[in-house]
């Protein structure tokens, strides 16, 4: 019997996509069906309503579900969860389009799932800029009030996202037909929540801690994942491989960094490299509550949170994704609360005087000491071909970003923000 965490939201793994003959009939009535062309979130989120990631999810959100989860963290049955998932569609579109119609959601002429219309609703300007304010806000210098919007239009691609979405939203239970490309691209990588549950079960886990990886891994994510290993009985490193912002590193060059180290410098047995298929939101405190809602899923039940946890710019205080753990509701249903809980870690760097890897809780020595580790800080360096300070990565790692970042005939500017520059340290 598995010792793991069970799923959220206390009905199993709540899995959407259909298999053989069912599926190849589906694929065959989709044909006649009305079709809208989806988005790459969108995609990213069917793959994991499919697979059962988003349980207890079985499509996209209503309006009530909306504003519950963006007011209250709360779904409207109850449920915890912290960043809507939305359909969105053009008026035309939801014109043609009545509660009750089955659709046919494509994306580049593949049908990645149908849908039955529980309900069609319209998203104002006013909607969707309540929406960021209450899931992408934080408390940093660029979430001040007088300059929110302003800053996040420019500099903020989870509130760009948002407004950009179309004028109404549908709501409705899905049938996903497609993983997309994730299977055979990243085959061994690519792992379904049913896949890492099994083999935490096969190597007898009960305690699993995960690491959120959207950059190169560098020395701060390595002690990260080897103080979890510790008091964790292993350790899933589980890496973003949906689309991310322009000027972030793709997810195969990742992946290759991700093996390098852990043939050189874990003990196999102790840990998974693993990937999943959503684009990042960016949004901060509240991502780092959905991937541990979704982690809980894949039988995580402690989700590593360091420093600016899937932060962007400095609309994010330092340590803003670890409190808001402490702030969220607690359902007294069976299965509504988050089960997965933060192992919060502090701010960690290489410190010359102690000699290792160091973090603020335990190193008196001051910032001239200390190497400041993070993945913007490391793409800004070899993005502009500088130098990359001693002790930041592990060569094996940095030869294969060098060779990446050698290979590119256009380069994105990587703005440096105030955390990584250790300006706050």
């Amino acid at each position: 019997m598995s010792k793991l965490v069970a799923p959220h939201g206390g009905k199993g793994l709540v899995i959407c996509k259909l298999e053989g003959a069912a599926r190849d009939a589906e694929l065959k009535k989709a044909a006649g069906l009305k079709k809208i062309e989806i988005s790459s979130q969108v995609k990213g989120d069917l793959i994991m309503l499919g697979i059962g990631g988003f349980s207890p999810l079985n499509g996209f959100m209503t309006k009530a579900d909306w504003k519950g989860v963006c007011a209250d963290f709360l779904l409207a049955d109850g449920t915890f969860w912290p960043v809507p998932v939305m359909l969105d569609a053009s008026k035309a579109e939801a014109d043609a389009i009545k509660v009750g119609d089955e659709i046919a959601l494509e994306r580049k002429g593949e049908v990645f799932a149908t849908m039955k219309i529980t309900e069609k609703f319209a998203m104002t300007e006013d909607e969707k800029k309540w929406e960021c304010e209450k899931v992408y806000k934080g408390h940093g210098e660029e979430s001040k009030d007088e300059v929110f919007f302003e800053k996040a239009m420019k500099d903020h691609p989870g509130v760009q996202m948002v407004m950009a979405r179309k004028d109404f939203c549908l709501a409705g239970p899905v049938k996903v037909l497609s993983e997309g490309e994730f299977p055979t691209k990243f085959k061994g990588v690519y792992l379904t929540p049913a896949e890492t549950r099994a083999v935490f079960d096969q190597r007898g886990w009960a305690n699993v801690a995960a690491l959120q990886l959207r950059n190169p891994m560098h020395r701060s994510h390595e002690i990260l994942a080897k103080i979890a290993i510790d008091v964790c009985d292993g350790v899933l490193i589980h890496s973003l491989i949906g689309n991310l912002k322009p000027g972030d590193i793709p997810a195969d060059v990742r992946i290759e960094c991700i093996d390098a180290l852990i043939k050189g410098y874990f003990v196999p047995e102790n840990i998974l490299n693993a990937g999943y298929p959503l684009d990042m939101r960016y949004a901060g405190p509240r991502e780092a509550l959905l991937h541990a809602t979704f982690r809980q899923n894949y039988g995580v039940n402690r989700m590593i949170i360091g420093r600016d946890h899937a932060g962007v710019g400095d609309f994010y205080t330092l340590f803003e994704a670890q409190t808001i753990f402490d702030t969220i509701p607690t359902p007294a249903a069976p299965g509504k609360a988050l089960l997965c809980q933060p192992l919060k870690i502090d701010w960690t760097f290489y410190c010359f005087k102690c000699d290792g890897m160091a973090s603020l809780r335990h190193c008196p020595h001051g910032k001239e000491d200390r190497v400041v580790l993070s993945g913007t800080k490391l793409r800004h360096a070899l993005s502009n071909n500088q130098e990359v300070v001693d002790h930041f990565g592990r060569e094996e790692v940095l030869v294969i970003l060098r060779k990446y970042y050698a290979s590119l005939t256009e380069k994105v500017e990587v703005k440096l923000q105030s955390h990584a520059e250790g300006s706050k340290m």
